[in-house]
């Protein structure tokens, strides 16, 4: 990729990418024909002209609100060719938080979908469809440039304010420079190098960080080609669209492989008495890890999983198994990884070596509880991918500062001695127990999620002690009635915990969690007291 983080910007990608890689494809559908990134740089170009045509100027927000598409990516491009920013949505955002969110980034103009033009019916802001911005033929490429001059945004120009649904509570948003994510892509070449061979099936939304970044600028800077669902990427959605674009690159996050090993691989492996044998059970995994391989399309060569903790279980198979699987960790204001492991170099639950350019240090350390070997503490983190704070928020830019320059994660972890960083838990969500012990609910909630009856669980702290909330699977519950089952697991998890974590209480979540894009659990809208101690 012959980029710079301190000269080029999002604005460049489509002129590279059309003078380097001319007809090749690069964006589409599942079972249609892909533009070419000479395509993309005439619909990214007119789109930026029509912009600039309805009064857009450097510096105005533009929101996209849409599912994940190839006129997505057109829409951010031309948003940046404008020299505008882009305000990326989520299309989980509820119609209110919509509203709230455009008023609050100032945005006059959205490019919307179909499915979610309704969400704009009362509101002031122009609508422009996005699926017009690829109703172009071939021959239109070749049309000579329009006599608009585009403005030349600077890396230092705010790129992007994206709203983040979050755990914690009120959606916030997070700026984001041409220098940042560009700065992130080139890092990322450590732990995945894409060429004009490379196919990706894009699963995740193109609004968050994560697959912006790693699933869709990488590859455009890169010549390689992306497909996109036109659905969420439920089982028999995704299984005939990797056998029909058989990716070699795929980005998810935990939950996908974790359904798929807990709903078609364990319950076969664990129905084969050849399986309890321990001299038979690398053999079996292996066959059952080859099936999966082909059933990926037999051509995949990084799995990428980030956004969430992943299951130790799951991990352990996916090593024993040697799938191409890679670890990172970030944050939205970091654009996002700042730490990673590529295939064949992952750990067991580590998130990996700091990206190049990525300063990261542990702040605060204190002595593990159980382990006082381990000295865990703050990350915090300091480099060319790290965001200038919260638009109009300049309070909570503050405070997620330190005094040198260092962006506070708000997650606790620790570093060992080959310089592989391990999480721990949020900083907020830490349980300080009733003798001083730190208890991170996110280990609990591990074990929790590791018996074959429990979906999911949460675990706050409360007057009573550690409480859980437990989500049953739909067969949890035979010839016992609930509060035994529940007990039962109590019962079960307490003898593999410290005695300072062990569950108090544990009750019945009847519905599922509700979570973020990313899968991880809205805290804040369950019962727990952030300062509570364990008593």
């Amino acid at each position: 990729m012959p980029y710079s983080y301190d000269t080029h910007t999002i604005a460049s990608i489509a002129p590279l990418g059309a003078d380097q890689y001319g007809d090749s494809p690069a964006l589409g559908m599942v079972g249609e024909p892909a533009i070419s990134y000479k395509e993309l740089e005439t619909c990214s170009r007119l789109t930026s002209e029509r912009l600039i045509g309805a009064g857009v100027r450097p510096g105005d927000r533009v929101a996209i609100l849409s599912e994940s598409m190839p006129a997505w990516g057109v829409a951010s491009l031309g948003i940046a060719r404008a020299g505008a920013v882009a305000v990326p949505l989520l299309v989980d955002f509820r119609a209110s938080q919509v509203s709230e969110i455009l008023e609050h980034a100032g945005a006059s103009i959205a490019f919307v979908s179909k499915k979610q033009s309704v969400k704009l019916q009362h509101s002031s802001v122009m609508a422009l469809p996005i699926e017009e911005l690829v109703s172009l033929t071939a021959e239109r490429t070749d049309q000579p440039a329009a006599s608009t001059k585009l403005p030349d945004p600077s890396p230092d120009d705010l790129a992007a304010i994206v709203y983040t649904s979050g755990t914690t509570g009120n959606p916030k948003g997070v700026m984001l420079t041409h220098r940042n994510y560009i700065a992130d892509a080139l890092a990322c070449a450590s732990i995945i190098v894409l060429d004009t061979t490379d196919v990706l099936l894009s699963i995740l939304p193109l609004a968050h960080a994560y697959e912006y970044t790693i699933g869709f600028l990488i590859p455009m800077m890169s010549g390689a080609s992306i497909r996109y669902l036109d659905r969420p990427p439920s089982a028999s959605a995704l299984m005939p669209a990797l056998a029909a674009v058989r990716p070699t690159i795929v980005l998810s996050v935990p939950l996908v492989i974790e359904k798929t090993y807990r709903s078609a691989i364990k319950p076969a492996l664990d129905g084969m008495w050849a399986y309890r044998l321990p001299m038979l059970r690398p053999v079996l995994e292996h066959l059952a890890g080859a099936k999966l391989y082909r059933s990926f399309g037999g051509r995949l060569r990084f799995f990428g999983i980030g956004g969430a903790p992943l299951d130790p279980e799951v991990e352990r198979f996916l090593r024993a198994v040697r799938w191409p699987y890679a670890i990172g960790y970030g944050l939205t204001e970091t654009a996002p990884i700042i730490a990673a492991s590529g295939v064949g170099r992952t750990r067991s639950r580590a998130a990996g070596p700091a990206l190049p350019g990525a300063e990261i240090r542990i702040a605060d350390e204190r002595p593990a509880d159980g382990d006082p070997s381990v000295m865990v503490g703050e990350l915090q983190v300091r480099g060319p991918m790290v965001g200038p704070g919260y638009f109009h928020d300049q309070n909570r830019t503050e405070e997620s500062r330190t005094a040198d320059g260092f962006f506070r994660t708000g997650d606790l972890g620790y570093r060992d001695q080959q310089g592989y960083y391990y999480l721990r838990g949020r900083l907020k969500s830490m349980i300080v127990g009733a003798s001083g012990e730190n208890i991170y609910p996110e280990e609990v909630e591990a074990e929790l999620n590791s018996s074959p009856l429990v979906q999911e669980s949460l675990v706050y702290g409360a007057d009573e002690g550690l409480t859980a909330l437990v989500c049953l699977k739909p067969d949890a519950v035979t010839g016992m009635t609930i509060t035994e089952v529940l007990e039962s697991i109590k019962k079960d998890v307490n003898k593999r915990l410290a005695a300072f974590s062990r569950i108090a209480r544990i009750e019945h979540q009847p519905d599922a969690f509700e979570k973020t894009p990313t899968q991880k659990i809205k805290r804040f809208l369950y019962p727990r007291k952030p300062d509570a101690e364990v008593r």
